[in-house]
């Protein structure tokens, strides 16, 4: 049974009361209506999570303390699971299918991929006559958005662990609820007081002070550029680290000898999953003008597949956007590409239904790369399709955003496929269909961010590096 009327913060191993005003709405966005509350907390919690995270860290921490704590917490996740894939597609509008799947055996995946980072790693060194040696960074704040909502968890929380730092988790607004059932694991899982702490409420109060506060070490925030932006300003100011993952406007290049039919259908799903809220996703798909047409019959047919509706219907593959002001901003960026030019190939700004805040998948032909569609991220089920005319234009077109978080190339072979991705400024390809790697670093180029989450590389985002010279 689903606690969704929320009504205490964890802090210091304690359900306690927040000490703000009246609590936040959590609504469905499939059908609108009021699922459950979660408190409105303030900066005094925030102020008291902090404490409990400080006097709960322990830079001396055993490597065995440590495993013993991450086992215990992922296998406590991992019973959870059927439950939060509930919450999330209650919460958030994700499909079922989509919830049992990607929301939630993924996570899992990645919490894995932390697990045997820390069997592997090597936490000393010598280098000359000196030792190295890694330690735990200290308290970690962590800031979630709501669009694969334990995923995000899991990729800040999980390494945090396993570094031996503690932490203040704030998830979003929109889908807080499955971030209480993850709080809750890791409860019953015997971390001891302190070591992770959840505050909810509004992000100008409490996820303006988790950045800003002098006792936290590392911000870690997911969100859009501007908002990390504005993170990366307060935590500048008392000079801790900060791991921004942000917006992405990612292209799916489409070379000349690329096998367009897969290129197509794989570039579509990608554009679509998670009703295309996903910051990764391939939202440009760049194909050559002598194959326009096709690629164009290709595309349409490709996108009929995707349904739109009830998120509980095992068949149905795109839900609603997470909330009433997604829905609007993604029928605003419709409405105005169409104005700008860019020509309707399918779907469109049409109400699917009475209630709910469903978008009929969308794709744009003849899109100007300089376009907003062409230059903005939409964070719905929006695809832009761009012609080129060589290689050398795909590549400028590639490189013409301000973003570089993920993309695809297609090309006749690898070799080609590489030398072609080698130039394009992005934290991640996929090459050729080569499949999600849930140990690679994950993060971005100019504004999609600074840092890497995932694997050995994310997990060591979390350690600080100090240097014992030695005699000899």
């Amino acid at each position: 049974m689903h606690d969704y009327d929320r009504t205490t913060l964890f802090i210091d191993g304690q359900w306690v009361p927040g000490t703000g005003g009246a609590p936040i709405d959590v609504i469905d966005p499939a059908t609108e209506q009021r699922v459950g509350v979660v408190p409105s907390g303030t900066a005094a919690d925030v102020d008291a999570a902090v404490d409990a995270a400080r006097r709960a860290f322990d830079p001396l921490i055993s490597l065995a303390e440590r495993r013993e704590r991450l086992d215990r917490a992922i296998a406590a996740m991992e019973k959870r699971l059927p439950d939060i894939a509930e919450t999330i597609t209650r919460e958030m509008g994700a499909p079922i299918r989509i919830s049992q799947t990607v929301q939630t055996q993924v996570p899992l995946a990645v919490a894995r991929g932390f697990a045997a980072a820390l069997t592997d790693f090597e936490f000393e060194e010598r280098i000359g006559n000196s030792l190295v040696v890694r330690e735990p960074y200290g308290v970690v704040a962590a800031i979630t958005p709501w669009n694969y909502p334990l995923y995000q968890l899991v990729a800040k929380v999980v390494p945090a662990i396993a570094a031996g730092c503690t932490v203040v988790l704030k998830p979003s607004n929109e889908a807080p609820l499955s971030v209480f059932e993850f709080v809750e694991a890791l409860a019953e899982s015997g971390l001891p007081p302190g070591v992770v702490n959840l505050v909810t409420g509004p992000g100008g109060v409490v996820g303006e002070r988790m950045a800003e506060h002098p006792d936290v070490d590392f911000v870690s925030f997911t969100g859009s550029t501007g908002v990390g932006s504005r993170v990366g300003e307060l935590a500048g100011k008392s000079i801790k680290k900060v791991a921004l993952e942000l917006g992405g406007k990612s292209a799916n290049v489409i070379l000349e000898g690329g096998d367009l039919k897969t290129a197509i259908k794989v570039g579509v799903g990608n554009a679509f999953l998670n009703g295309g809220q996903t910051c990764m996703a391939w939202t440009r798909m760049l194909v050559p003008q002598s194959r326009y047409g096709e690629a164009l019959d290709l595309i349409a047919e490709a996108a009929s597949k995707y349904t739109v509706g009830d998120p509980w219907d095992p068949g149905t593959r795109i839900g609603p956007s997470a909330s009433a002001s997604q829905y609007h901003s993604v029928l605003g960026f419709i409405e105005r590409a169409q104005r700008d030019g860019a020509r309707l190939l399918v779907g469109g700004s049409e109400k699917v239904r009475d209630v709910g805040y469903f978008i009929k998948p969308t794709v744009f032909a003849d899109v100007d790369p300089d376009s907003e569609l062409g230059q903005e991220e939409v964070f719905g089920p929006v695809l832009a399709v761009i012609p080129f005319s060589d290689t050398d234009d795909a590549l400028r077109i590639a490189n013409g955003t301000p973003y570089g978080l993920s993309g695809a190339v297609w090309a006749a072979d690898d070799q080609t496929a590489i030398a072609f991705a080698r130039q394009v400024q992005t934290g991640q390809l996929d090459i050729n269909g080569g499949p999600y790697n849930p140990v690679a670093p994950f993060g971005g180029y100019k504004k999609s961010g600074i840092g890497r989450e995932l694997g050995r590389i994310g997990f060591e985002e979390y350690l600080q590096t100090k240097s014992l010279q030695l005699k000899s």
